[in-house]
């Protein structure tokens, strides 16, 4: 390499580190808009006045009308839409989702457009920074835990916004998502930053884009898929405490209140991880066929493809599971964190406390 092109590659290197952090500060910005919203979105009296209010009136407004015959000649009468509500099984609850983060308010819901448009942002920023680290390594920037950890949630970050695109109810998403991609970079930048630098041989293959690359997609949308559950579990319990009677506190009355049902989220965290399992079998079958290529065995019991393995199996497990009707709700969402439990472990920790053919780059 001559001493221009290296002096090309410092520089393109330099500025994908000033895009990065750049992309921290607007997603910090994004961050606090997000709590704007559920603050000025909270569900207090005025504001669960004029929603309701506002629920009537568009209710009516969009009521399908029909004309009435009588003595006393014809009328019209409005006839008003059925609430529409979520099912999951037989035997639970049939309750409404929530207003959403904005609570029905007009502020809550301009400081969440404020959010998502911040968030957007900080998405082409951050992308930037990838692109630029790719162009400083001529390679695809997935060689160590740094780039690894900033494609991850560029591209989960791009999944939520694809989903707000497709016209899906995912807003309430926003603050636990802006929240871990903050502390992802932050660990990132901190912890895990590697200067640029070439791959090992055993790298230098096509399957890098391809086995990589999809596992990055389907960790990032194994994420999503991990904070319906969680979402999950905490509304569950808020509706089963109303249900018998009790009285949640403020902060569950505020927040809570305003999340989907749980019937909502149980199906919205099964279908991102069934959607996406797939994809995950094929980036195992792929890293074997790299790893014929690389190593001359397709399967060597090596930490890395073990707990490619668990995780495949955990997820199995939940699909199973979520398909059989004694395992809706509460037990299906404990597999499916356990799950995401062990695609974590295999990213931290096996990458940092174990060695094995896929140790590179220090991390």
């Amino acid at each position: 390499m001559t001493p221009l092109a290296a002096e090309v590659n410092e520089n393109l290197a330099q500025i994908s580190n000033y895009l990065i952090y750049s992309s921290m500060a607007v997603y910090m910005l994004a961050f606090f808009a997000h709590i704007a919203e559920w603050t000025f979105g909270s569900r207090s009296k005025v504001g669960r006045t004029a929603a309701a209010l506002t629920g009537a009136k568009a209710a009516v407004a969009g009521a399908p009308a029909v004309q009435v015959r009588g003595k006393g000649g014809t009328a019209t009468a409005v006839l008003d839409k059925p609430k529409v509500v979520t099912r999951s099984a037989a035997g639970t609850r049939d309750v409404p989702d929530g207003p959403g983060a904005a609570g029905g308010t007009e502020n809550g819901d301009l400081y969440g457009r404020i959010a998502v448009s911040l968030t957007t942002l900080a998405f082409v920023i951050e992308a930037g920074g990838v692109v630029t680290r790719a162009m400083s390594v001529q390679r695809a920037p997935w060689g160590n835990m740094y780039e690894f950890s900033v494609t991850f949630s560029t591209v989960a970050v791009g999944a939520y916004l694809m989903l707000l695109v497709l016209k899906k109810n995912v807003r309430w998403l926003g603050l636990i998502l802006v929240t871990t991609v903050l502390l992802d970079l932050g660990i990132a930048t901190t912890w895990l930053y590697t200067a640029s630098d070439q791959l090992v041989p055993a790298l230098h293959s096509y399957w890098l884009w391809i086995h990589v690359s999809t596992a990055i997609f389907c960790g990032a949308v194994f994420y999503i898929g991990a904070a319906g559950a969680v979402l999950y579990l905490f509304r569950d319990s808020y509706e089963a405490k109303l249900a018998d009677g009790g009285t949640p506190g403020r902060f569950a009355t505020s927040v809570l209140e305003r999340l989907p049902s749980a019937a909502s989220l149980d199906k919205f965290s099964y279908r991102i991880n069934a959607a996406v399992f797939p994809l995950w079998t094929f980036t195992i079958v792929a890293g074997a066929i790299w790893a014929g290529d690389a190593w001359g065995r397709y399967w060597g019991w090596d930490p890395k493809e073990v707990w490619s393995f668990v995780t495949w199996v955990a997820y199995a497990c939940y699909l199973h599971a979520r398909a059989t009707a004694g395992w809706k709700g509460r037990k299906a969402a404990y597999l499916a964190l356990f799950a995401f439990a062990c695609w974590i472990w295999n990213y931290y920790g096996v990458n940092i406390l174990l060695s094995g053919k896929h140790s590179y780059a220090g991390v």
